[in-house]
């Protein structure tokens, strides 16, 4: 079955702190739904704990490192699912069920096995 990979955005929280426990149990509760779709997935640490790498001209050249992002959005990349199911409908389906859907957005797209299959 084909896989699709869930990015989910929402406001830049640390989903580790007490005050996010609730959302934590919409969560838990969307694993139990939707668990034999899920092939992996977690949360991301706020943007304040990112670092970017940057590799200045072609591979092997300089490499720059810096805090970041510093996003200017009001909703950041905050955690993935990997998603196994039929068809791309079935995977909308199931990314509805996410509670990052409405209270930011989810993001689906296909992935490509580095296998090329």
């Amino acid at each position: 079955m084909p896989l699709y990979a869930a990015l989910l955005y929402t406001p830049d929280l640390d989903w580790s702190a007490p005050e996010q426990a609730d959302d934590m149990k919409q969560y838990r509760a969307f694993h139990d739904e939707a668990g034999d779709h899920i092939r992996g997935g977690n949360a991301l640490r706020p943007t304040s704990t990112a670092t970017v790498v940057r590799v200045v001209g072609a591979r092997g050249g300089e490499v720059v490192v810096s805090d970041g992002p510093y996003a200017e959005t009001k909703e950041v990349l905050s955690g993935f699912y990997l998603l196994e199911c039929a068809d791309l409908d079935e995977a909308i389906t199931v990314a509805a069920k996410i509670p990052s859907a409405w209270q930011g957005a989810v993001e689906v797209r296909p992935v490509l096995p580095l296998d090329g299959e």
